[in-house]
């Protein structure tokens, strides 16, 4: 409807097209779906590549992110790690140097 091509809408609703869905859809299944003219499935093409292209960038975004907070949370297992052998170390001279005694 935003790209004024309210016409197809109800032929989209008919056949299930929903977002996933549209994001499949190619020059001639878009005609198999009604839409005759070539100006309006270039429309709908071109405004489906952005869409593509959208959805790819945040899905990169994402896997960065994701990667990020791996890195952040390996760098404070590391952190935890050392200190815990630092303890470990330090507690056995602790003892033996009370056994000692």
């Amino acid at each position: 409807m935003s790209l004024n091509l309210e016409q197809y809408v109800s032929e989209f609703s008919a056949q299930n097209i929903n977002g996933e869905h549209l994001l499949q859809l190619d020059g001639s299944k878009l005609k198999a779906l009604g839409m005759t003219s070539s100006q309006d499935r270039a429309i709908i093409k071109k405004k489906l590549k952005e869409m593509k292209a959208s959805l790819e960038k945040a899905r990169k975004a994402q896997e960065k992110m994701e990667k990020q907070r791996e890195k952040l949370r390996k760098k404070e297992q590391e952190q935890l790690q050392r200190k815990s052998k630092k303890t470990d170390k330090s507690s056995p001279d602790a003892t033996e140097g009370t056994n000692e005694q």
